[in-house]
Parts: structure tokens; sequence; C-alpha cells
């Protein structure tokens, strides 16, 4: 029982951890993607 409960654990934080990295990584390409879009609305307005 011991065993197992190490596992499921193990398996637990490592699935945590990598949906973190994961979120970050897309969290942070949606913001430039979307700062790139409004920087280049703007330079189309202002012409």
């Amino acid at each position: 029982m011991d065993e197992q409960l190490k596992i499921i654990l193990i398996i637990i934080v490592s699935v945590s951890i990598f949906g973190l990295l994961i979120f970050v990584f897309v969290k942070n390409y949606i913001k430039d993607k979307i700062d790139y879009l409004v920087k280049k609305d703007n330079e189309k307005k202002l012409k």
C-alpha cells in the first residue's frame, strides 16, 4: 500500500509540474502574439 501511494503521488506531482510548464509557455506565446497584433493594428491606424 505504501509503495502504491508513493507512485501515485509521484505521478500527480509530475503531471502538475508538466501542466504548469505548458501553461506558462502557452500564456507567454499568446501574450506575445496579442502584443504583436495590437502593435500592428496601431501602426495601421496611424497611416
